[in-house]
């Protein structure tokens, strides 16, 4: 959707910022150059839904025409963000449970590399708690595209720690489904607290979440233990 152009807030964008343009436009552009200038624009409180043709161009300092190289419309730009975000935080998540050790839990560490890429001001990480509370149904779907995404993820480790460990998890699918609901639901409120009170919220992200894998494993005893013959 094309909309007015707001004023612009300038920011600075989590991409290598975009070169000093002189007079003129510059003579040729590429897609990421388009992602660089959109992100610029974004501020803390401000949704991709807001973001004009016009205006991510005259950031991009190219003419209006020449984004239709790149990109179909400006939604298809916007969507391509959300899942650069998307794609930007599973890599990040997915580092910090390799990284993990038995002293230091993949639960735990999992929680605090969210939360550190929270107070980075990391555009990408905010875009998409945002749109997928606040964005228009079109990136609310693609959000939720993204949030199925770490959801597989999710589901895979969490089947390959039933294995290791020996313990049965109950429906994994549902499990990860509820972990990573949650966690995207305290981040998005926590956008709005005090860094001051991170670590009481990964604390209780933490227990809450291994609340819900040490309940999976529960029900999947239960259901053994009634399933066997007197």
């Amino acid at each position: 959707m094309m909309t007015a152009d707001p004023p612009i807030t300038p920011s600075v964008p989590d991409s290598k910022p975009l070169p000093r343009r002189g007079l003129g436009r510059r003579p040729s552009i590429t897609r990421e150059d388009l992602i660089a200038a959109a992100m610029a624009l974004l501020g803390p409180n401000r949704s991709v839904s807001t973001l004009g043709l016009r205006e991510v161009t005259r950031e991009a300092g190219i003419a209006p025409n020449s984004f239709y190289r790149h990109f179909r419309d400006i939604d298809e730009l916007a969507v391509t963000l959300i899942e650069r975000a998307g794609a930007s935080l599973r890599t990040v998540i997915g580092q910090a449970r390799h990284r993990a050790t038995s002293g230091h839990s993949v639960v735990r560490s999992s929680v605090e590399a969210f939360f550190d890429r929270l107070r980075a001001d990391d555009k990408f990480l905010h875009l998409l708690l945002r749109e997928g509370l606040a964005g228009s149904d079109a990136y609310k779907h693609a959000v939720d595209a993204q949030l199925r995404f770490f959801e597989e993820e999710l589901r895979e480790d969490l089947v390959r720690l039933a294995e290791t460990t020996g313990i049965p998890l109950h429906a994994p699918d549902l499990v990860a489904r509820a972990i990573t609901r949650l966690v995207f639901a305290v981040g998005a409120s926590a956008m709005d607290l005090p860094p001051e009170r991170d670590a009481g919220q990964i604390d209780e992200l933490t227990t809450m979440v291994k609340m819900i894998v040490i309940g999976a494993r529960g029900i999947s005893a239960k259901a053994s233990a009634t399933s066997r013959p007197a």
